[in-house]
């Protein structure tokens, strides 16, 4: 791998082919933990399939409330495949600035401002040898997928691990994380109180079979999901503009 986080993260965003599939690509944190109980994650997808590119910040309070902001409607980010886990949805102005090769700021006006500051591990750095070896097809493979949950776990020091499975929604879907980092710091304030040190969950959380990590991990790759079927998915619910 060659090049930071952000000259990749910034050039490297491709749809990938696939009509019969909901598809996007661009980078994120898959979720970052902190220890008094909040949980953080965020999605940066110029890239859809379904609709414009947005950005949406999700967010766990220590109660165990979600509440996924987006810059899009609900139906064309991500409550259309986890509305039903979550206590609101809400269309929001979201801003992502890299402040440098290896750090970003996320901003929620009058919201959030979380600031982060990435690195490499012997871990990442393998695993990211590996994604960019994958041809499209074994990414696609429930089987490859499944070992490769089994691997990363350990590896990273995450929790467990599903790349694949079943959303709160009912779509199945399948995640493609290329290339990682881990994130080294991170700080955040909500509502203009800073919501403390990163630290796993007393209890690792989980949104249906998507399991989240318990240390921050930034990504760059792809995801995939089931086309909705209203028959037999649930709905994304609205939220609040």
């Amino acid at each position: 791998m060659t090049g930071s986080p952000r000259s990749i993260a910034e050039n490297d965003i491709t749809l990938p082919p696939g009509d019969d599939q909901e598809r996007f690509a661009g980078y994120g944190v898959m979720g970052m933990p902190f220890a008094g109980g909040h949980y953080l994650a965020l999605r940066h997808f110029p890239a859809s399939s379904i609709g414009a590119g947005y950005d949406a910040v999700w967010h766990r309070d220590p109660a165990g409330s979600w509440v996924i902001y987006s810059s899009v409607p609900a139906a064309a980010s991500c409550a259309r495949y986890f509305g039903s886990a979550l206590e609101d949805s809400r269309v929001e102005d979201i801003s992502v600035t890299w402040t440098g090769p290896y750090a970003l700021t996320v901003e929620i006006p009058d919201r959030l401002v979380w600031d982060l500051e990435l690195g490499r591990s012997g871990a990442t750095a393998a695993m990211t040898g590996l994604g960019r070896m994958l041809p499209t097809a074994l990414w696609r493979n429930p089987a490859v997928l499944s070992l490769m949950s089994r691997v990363a776990g350990p590896a990273l020091g995450v929790g467990r691990v599903r790349l694949s499975g079943t959303s709160p929604n009912g779509q199945w879907f399948r995640a493609s994380p290329r290339m990682l980092w881990t994130v080294e710091n991170s700080r955040a304030r909500i509502d203009g109180i800073d919501i403390g040190p990163p630290g796993p969950l007393a209890e690792q959380a989980r949104l249906g079979e998507f399991w989240l990590p318990q240390r921050g991990m930034f990504v760059v790759g792809e995801s995939y999901f089931e086309q909705y079927d209203s028959a037999r998915h649930r709905t994304a619910r609205p939220g609040r503009t």
